[in-house]
């Protein structure tokens, strides 16, 4: 793309800009900010409400006792099974039993622990995960 081809579609990024890799008139490459992309911004509204859905059918199934919070904060977090076993240094299917309510309140402290830290959240808030509103 050449420097003066960069868009700057206003949209989905505010005040942040995003770096492109662009040619400047004498063909050598160089760098060029961009304020934002048509079609950057439609894609990443859709996927944010896509998310946003499934955040908001977890949090249901969380309120209603058939998974417990971790799912919650995994889908906030923006990670899958493989991300947060990696986080967590386990494997995936002791991670995904944490998932089970009864399997979740018989974590220990430290496992608690651990996954507050890596959600950016408290223990307490983990177990006491918000009732329905």
């Amino acid at each position: 793309m050449k420097e003066s081809e960069v868009p700057q579609d206003k949209g989905a990024l505010g005040e942040l800009k995003e770096v492109y890799y662009v040619t400047d008139t004498q063909g050598n490459y160089t760098t060029a900010l961009s304020e934002g992309w048509e079609v950057k911004n439609i894609a990443l509204q859709a996927s944010i409400g896509l998310l946003e859905e499934q955040m908001q059918e977890v949090k249901k199934q969380v309120q209603e006792g058939k998974l417990s919070p971790i799912v919650y904060y995994m889908i906030e977090a923006r990670m899958d099974w493989s991300t947060l076993a990696s986080y967590m240094n386990k494997w995936q299917w002791i991670v995904k039993r944490h998932a089970k309510p009864k399997v979740f309140k018989r974590l220990t402290e430290k496992t608690l622990q651990k996954y507050a830290e890596i959600f950016g959240t408290s223990v307490e808030e983990l177990k006491n995960f918000p009732e329905k509103s």
